[in-house]
């Protein structure tokens, strides 16, 4: 059975980084099968998309209409109990006799078994340490007489008669397939028996757990995508066993115990390396799939006009859009258009959706990015906007939030800002207020023109 290797991109994820997830995957599988076919012994791996948020409005159109499911969505990366249960275990019945479930145990080399009820739903569980002591009380006849050892024999053989319900132990830790390991863990040892059981809605075992399995922590085998620091990764990334690292953004904190394939470069798109990787590769990129991966590239690039723009994106863009059979500019306004106007989207998803934090000295700050078309539509909502940025602010003790309500056709931001508004207004010589917001023309990127800059000044 393949090794599951979660492949997710950071927190409040953004197209390009949903996007990524889901082509990396792709690409991913797609190599393991070539491995797979070279030699069929070799064990691989089994590449999932998850994401750690909701899916951005533009992510769901363009993965529904071209027939790719949604990432699963996931709290964390800590070892869960499915991680180590042992699924679809061996079963008898509670009406089998003592005899079929000595035999199975002893053939399977199992230590316990399942126990059903008549449905086949869980009943209990029985183990060759319940078998034994069965047997063992059957000498007990010897302390009365110590000569009368047919009786043992007899009793012994009524035994392997005896239905496997009559002695099945029906107080056994019952455990959540996605609960934590490590309180597991402490549940298990604390328990009187060895095993443990999971079950699933319908009261069937899909699992059994023993203390020998959780012996060892397993670790999760995680593929970053579009970020590499452990602020904006999922809870537990530093229990997780990090395969790979493709992003574009500035090398955080995130560490591994031994090499691993870290690929960052100055390019506007996670997308672009990624498709990058299919070519260097030789893996054929689906139509399907090159409509995903551009429009992540644009989305991220703003229809390649952001300064975070390079060579490398436009080459890809163009590889891409000769696969899909699509204009790019025609085709990033379409991806951009699903994203909801001001009306349409709540104020909550239009601040949080493509938020981020960064450490500003010792505290943190969130910047977030809106792209519209109608910035006077957004801007009617300005109250209401405000009113969320303070509650974030405040609920979080954020230095500020800086909202970048980005203007697709007439290429320039407006900025509201919550909070510290100094640091703001002195790294950008302006002099932004608690109304009406500042308009910044030419600024598309808040990683090369807004964070950076601000990362900067609060360093030196």
């Amino acid at each position: 059975m393949a090794t599951k290797v979660v492949v997710v991109g950071h927190q409040n994820p953004d197209n390009d980084s949903i996007s990524s997830a889901v082509a990396y995957s792709y690409l991913g599988n797609e190599l393991q099968a070539r491995i797979k076919r070279a030699d069929p012994s070799q064990a691989t791996l089994e590449y999932q998309p998850v994401r750690l948020g909701p899916v951005p409005p533009e992510s769901l159109w363009v993965l529904e209409s071209n027939g790719f499911p949604l990432p699963k969505l996931i709290s964390h990366v800590h070892a869960r109990v499915s991680d180590v249960m042992t699924p679809d275990p061996i079963s008898v019945k509670h009406t089998a006799p003592l005899l079929e479930a000595g035999r199975i145990l002893r053939q399977k080399n199992l230590r316990s078994l399942v126990v059903t009820d008549d449905d086949g739903k869980y009943y209990g569980l029985i183990s060759t340490r319940m078998i034994a002591e069965r047997y063992i009380a059957a000498t007990d006849v010897l302390e009365e007489d110590g000569s009368n050892t047919s009786a043992v024999v007899e009793d012994l053989c009524a035994s392997l008669k005896q239905k496997v319900g009559d002695i099945t132990e029906t107080e056994v830790l019952i455990l959540d397939k996605v609960g934590l390991l490590k309180e597991a863990i402490e549940d298990l040892m604390e328990s009187s028996l060895r095993e443990a059981v999971v079950l699933d809605d319908e009261n069937r075992c899909i699992g059994i757990v023993t203390r020998s399995d959780v012996a060892t922590r397993p670790r999760r085998k995680v593929v970053l995508v579009d970020h590499n620091e452990t602020s904006q990764a999922a809870r537990g990334i530093e229990e997780a066993e990090v395969l790979a690292i493709i992003d574009h953004h500035r090398i955080g904190d995130v560490s591994t115990a031994s090499p691993i394939q870290f690929i960052n470069l100055p390019v506007g798109s996670t997308a672009t390396i990624v498709t990058m990787e299919f070519v260097k590769h030789d893996v054929e990129i689906p139509k399907t799939l090159a409509k995903v991966l551009l429009s992540a590239v644009l989305t991220d690039t703003v229809i390649l006009k952001s300064p975070t723009t390079t060579q490398a994106d436009k080459d890809q863009a163009n590889y891409l859009a000769s696969i899909a059979g699509v204009e790019i500019v025609e085709f990033g306004m379409e991806v951009f258009k699903h994203r909801s106007s001001g009306g349409e989207l709540s104020v909550q998803k239009l601040v949080n959706t493509d938020a981020k934090e960064f450490q500003i000295g010792e505290t943190m700050a969130l910047i977030a990015q809106h792209e519209t078309f109608d910035l006077a539509e957004i801007m009617q909502h300005e109250d209401e906007i405000r009113e969320e940025m303070r509650r974030l602010k405040d609920s979080r003790e954020y230095e500020f939030v800086l909202l970048m309500i980005t203007d697709i056709g007439s290429e320039g931001s407006q900025f509201l800002c919550e909070g510290n508004r100094r640091i703001v207004n002195r790294v950008f010589s302006i002099h932004c207020t608690g109304v009406g917001g500042t308009w910044m023309p030419g600024i598309l990127s808040r990683k090369k023109q807004v964070a950076a800059r601000i990362l900067g000044d609060t360093k030196g």
